[in-house]
């Protein structure tokens, strides 16, 4: 029997991984309404979590103009849906959004995150209410929404759909009930299973789904129909890859990053052989996502992220800066180049994102007093790889003028951290002095090392309206790079990557001064962001316990820079920024 019969000749799937800005109501109702104005459509069209609202809303769902003009919304898809849907045959679209009660004085008694249904003729109504609202890392649901208690079996041309919204799904210590396990219990036999999700995109995380999804579909023997969003809000990215799984395996997937409506035949149930068989809790839960960590389990040294893996993040870095711009109305980008590795992989991202998106990048070298002729070289080179205009900026005058007017004022010389810091300052402020003149955006060039151990100057190198790197490893910062020369014809100069990595302010600078080699610096912070380890577990498996410490103390040592810092396009599952909530003001743990 094949795997893409369909149960009945009508019962079309049209699963909608849109891609709309938050609050977008005007624009979702165009889609809407020019998605189906011509009336020859049916089956069944099921749309992401929040469909109608975007995510995360973080405080909109409170703010009085959001709700009435929300309200506003759902009254004009009711009267559309009522008067204008049309279909050649049974169609229902299901999609999410938000539910208001209200009090007698008009404000939200509570909110619930609901799945709606709307059918020719008939009124917008709420078909679910998600149950398990997710309180952890980048997650607030429970500030805002009332959770359900129930699960829920729709039935549609004869068949019955069991419904779930996203967190639904998983499983985990942190919730008290299982809507999976109430939909195996339910007195109606599911032909099918629907989770509608607003599922935030992290490496490796389309894989976790498949595994999670062919569990579920074997535990309620069924197939099992996974919609997600695609987007970048700020920092968080929804990547699509919506599909659907028979039991055996995928169907049928979307793509990745970007707007799609896949259309396939409801497929039927395929019992898996005995060794294919999935125990319901064998894949990682929700909440332990966040304790994860891609290190080798003996010497928990990092682990490469792979073609694959390269490729899918870079695929990230573009949508995330893309949807940035386009959101923000940012069309300009300037980028200070240092001939070093992290400034030349972004202004190279933003050269890929130039070939699909119009977009204008400038770069600008702002050489000091310890800047070498290689980092002219090497920045010169790339530019004209890109076909990118380089500007010099001298920054050396500007300092030295500063280094006397301190000694004329405070009566010594300016020198240590206090000159290496000014020089990062300066740049900061002229790179922002020209973003202020063209009206371009300004892109932060720091990665995830740097952040990790406050190897960055606050208001100097860390400026930026968006973080590109700032969730990537030093070691990952150069192998992403690689992928790029290697798939888009050596656009970044070998020496670029080569040269030992230096911040250039002062004489004979290299970063493996004042930090471990990364090889070994990255392994030690990947194990102590994911709270997994303590120094002291490191120091057993073979780490030298003063680099250990050392790192430890500038990690927990940093925290006020990253308070301040700028968003980060989020690609790991723990990441800096809006998931990453620790005290500036504490204890050494």
């Amino acid at each position: 029997m094949s795997k893409f019969r369909s149960m009945d000749a009508f019962m079309q799937l049209n699963l909608h991984q849109t891609h709309h800005e938050i609050a977008d109501f005007e624009g979702i109702f165009k889609y809407l309404t020019a998605t189906f104005q011509q009336g020859n459509h049916e089956g069944l069209h099921v749309f992401p979590e929040l469909f109608l609202t975007g995510y995360p809303l973080q405080d909109l769902p409170l703010k009085k103009t959001f709700i009435d003009d929300y309200q506003a919304f759902l009254e004009d898809l009711s009267v559309w849906s009522e008067r204008q849907l049309k279909s050649k045959g049974p169609l229902a679209l299901l999609f999410g959004g938000l539910r208001y009660e209200f009090d007698t004085l008009g404000w939200p008694s509570y909110i619930e995150n609901v799945m709606y249904i709307l059918e020719p003729g008939k009124k917008l109504r709420s078909l679910y209410t998600k149950q398990l609202l997710p309180n952890y890392d980048i997650y607030e649901e429970k500030k805002y929404f009332t959770a359900g208690h129930q699960s829920e079996v729709f039935e549609f041309c004869g068949k019955k759909f069991g419904l779930l919204i996203c967190e639904d799904i998983w499983f985990s210590h942190l919730h008290d009930m299982d809507p999976v396990e109430q939909l195996k219990s339910h007195e109606q036999k599911c032909d099918a299973v629907i989770a509608i999700n607003a599922s935030p995109y992290h490496l490796g995380k389309v894989e976790t789904r498949i595994n999670r999804a062919l569990e579920i579909s074997q535990f309620l023997e069924a197939p099992f129909i996974y919609v997600n969003r695609v987007g970048a809000e700020d920092e968080i990215l929804f990547d699509g890859h919506s599909f659907v799984v028979d039991g055996n395996s995928v169907v049928k997937m979307g793509a990745g990053f970007k707007s799609q409506v896949v259309n396939l035949d409801l497929p039927v149930y395929q019992s898996p052989e005995k060794q294919n068989v999935r125990p319901y809790h064998s894949s990682t839960n929700s909440w332990s996502t966040i304790f994860s960590t891609r290190l080798s389990s003996d010497t928990l040294t990092l682990q490469p992220m792979g073609e694959a893996g390269c490729r899918e993040v870079l695929d990230a870095l573009l949508l995330g800066i893309r949807d940035y711009s386009e959101k923000n109305g940012l069309k300009k980008f300037s980028i200070a180049l240092s001939g070093g590795m992290d400034s030349a992989l972004v202004v190279t991202i933003l050269k890929l994102l130039q070939k699909t998106y119009p977009i204008e990048i400038e770069a600008i070298f702002l050489p000091g007093f310890f800047s070498s002729s290689i980092s002219y070289d090497l920045s010169y080179d790339l530019c004209r790889n890109l076909g990118i205009k380089l500007t010099t900026m001298p920054i050396k005058f500007i300092h030295s003028t500063i280094r006397s007017a301190y000694k004329d004022n405070f009566g010594n010389e300016l020198k240590g951290i206090a000159d290496e810091n000014i020089q990062s300052r300066l740049r900061g402020a002229l790179i922002y002095m020209r973003s202020n003149d063209m009206n371009s955006a300004v892109l932060n060039t720091s990665n995830k090392s740097e952040l990790s151990v406050g190897y960055s100057t606050i208001y100097g190198d860390s400026v930026g309206a968006l973080s590109v790197l700032g969730d990537l490893f030093k070691l990952e910062v150069f192998e992403l790079a690689h992928y790029i020369n290697k798939h888009h014809g050596n656009l970044i100069p070998a020496d670029i990557i080569s040269r030992p990595p230096s911040a250039e302010l002062r004489e004979d600078q290299e970063d493996s001064q004042s930090l471990p080699p990364y090889d070994r610096l990255d392994p030690i912070l990947e194990a102590l962001l994911s709270s997994r380890f303590t120094p002291q577990d490191l120091i057993k498996r073979g780490h030298k316990q003063d680099e250990v410490l050392k790192v430890y103390q500038l990690l927990s040592k940093s925290e006020y820079k990253r308070k301040q810092f700028c968003p980060i396009i989020k690609v790991k599952p723990k990441s800096f920024g809006f998931g990453h909530r620790v005290p500036i003001s504490k204890k050494m743990l």
